[in-house]
């Protein structure tokens, strides 16, 4: 009895957020800033530019919050991963977005240590109600991770 009741609530609490879930794709480049000069970071130890693009699914959840969970594709250099930051979203304005959250990140090459957490702080304009631009600052917590600005464009499906 209790699955069922469960999977009664999964289905509601679903259907719920599908009328108001909002789907979109963004993309665009990543300016790498190490912290430090050793280790094998390719050509340029300092700077690397870089590009990113996935999926993201906004969930309204409250008058002007939201939750907004991304998946992303980065290439730094030779380097690749995943990224999956968790956002609390605030409209600010009908056009104007902060976002901030926690980053989880997954390295296909990087070192042993192949998953990562970082602190983004995201802010967002809406130029239409498709089209967007973002820029994001994430902030590596270790001591070999990198801090990244990330400015690109979305678009909501």
């Amino acid at each position: 009895m209790k699955k069922v009741a469960f999977t009664l609530l999964a289905v509601c609490f679903c259907t719920i957020l599908s009328a108001q879930t909002e789907f979109g794709v963004k993309g665009g480049l990543n300016f790498t800033f190490f912290k430090i000069t050793e280790g094998n970071f390719g050509t340029n130890p300092d700077t690397e530019i870089g590009y990113y693009g996935g999926i993201t699914v906004d969930f309204p959840i409250d008058s002007g919050f939201h939750i907004q969970p991304e998946l992303l594709y980065k290439g730094i250099g030779d380097f690749r991963f995943l990224n999956a930051p968790i956002y609390l979203k605030y409209d600010i304005y009908d056009s104007v977005h902060i976002l901030v959250g926690p980053s989880l990140n997954y390295f296909f090459d990087f070192f042993s240590n192949k998953f990562k957490v970082r602190a983004d702080l995201s802010l967002d304009y809406d130029f239409s109600s498709d089209l967007s631009m973002h820029m994001k600052y994430t902030i590596g917590l270790e001591e070999l991770s990198p801090n990244v600005l990330f400015l690109g464009l979305g678009y909501k499906l």
